[in-house]
């Protein structure tokens, strides 16, 4: 008991307003009016994760979408990048954590954006999410200046790191 399983997930890029996408981002906009007592107002347009401008992907666990995170070209001056990229929607559904979801889309997050020319990953979190700046810091991200929206809110946290080349 107790015992956490990993599980092989499968990740699929996606539409933004695919019916998997669409439910995934309703959940973790709940979550975010559960933690910070509203919803992310970021204003999000679907263009900004077709490509090249960015990509959008779904995570399945046994056919089932458990996982998202998306990717979107963006002009934000952090670590020297000249063609930098911000994470978006990175989310697990509750019952499918603990299980590798999260590191695994940011890995593939990683590797599509570098693919596509994006030479560094920023992104915002919050403090009610110490999960994921553990996350992001395990992963190599490095705190880095405010931008967007909430860049003057105190609960926000901002985190980048600069993606090898890829081959």
């Amino acid at each position: 008991m107790g015992e956490t399983r990993r599980a092989l997930l499968r990740i699929e890029q996606a539409g933004y307003g695919d019916p998997d996408v669409v439910r995934l981002v309703a959940a973790v906009q709940e979550e975010y009016v559960e933690r910070y007592g509203g919803p992310d107002e970021t204003p999000l347009d679907p263009l900004m994760f077709v490509p090249p401008a960015g990509s959008f992907f779904v995570g399945y666990e046994d056919g089932e979408p458990v996982a998202m995170g998306a990717w979107r070209r963006r002009e934000v001056p952090a670590l020297g990048a000249t063609d930098p990229a911000e994470i978006k929607r990175m989310y697990v559904v509750p019952p499918a954590r603990g299980r590798g979801h999260a590191r695994a889309v940011l890995a593939h997050l990683e590797t599509t954006a570098a693919a596509a020319g994006v030479d560094a990953l920023v992104l915002e979190t919050g403090e009610a999410q110490p999960e994921a700046i553990a996350l992001y810091e395990s992963a190599g991200y490095v705190p880095v200046a405010g931008f967007g929206l909430y860049r003057d809110s105190p609960l926000s946290r901002y985190y980048g790191r600069r993606l090898t080349p890829s081959a």
